[in-house]
């Protein structure tokens, strides 16, 4: 498995946290429910702290709807 350091790692956090909202707003069947369990999992794996985890929550949030709150 690749392992993935500095921007490298953000950048990683950041593309599962974006993928991990679009699932969730997608209707009915184009909801991968699996993927978005598997994409929650593995992005817990690597967020260190709930305060970092509102970070990347917020930064999906700002890149799928362009609202900041």
């Amino acid at each position: 498995m690749a392992e993935f350091t500095g921007r490298d790692l953000h950048l990683v956090k950041k593309a599962l946290a974006i993928a991990v909202l679009v699932i969730e707003r997608q209707p009915g069947p184009f909801q991968s429910a699996s993927d978005q369990h598997d994409m929650k999992n593995l992005l817990d794996d690597l967020i260190e702290s709930d305060t970092e985890l509102a970070h990347y929550a917020r930064a999906a949030k700002i890149a799928v709807t362009g609202d900041p709150d």
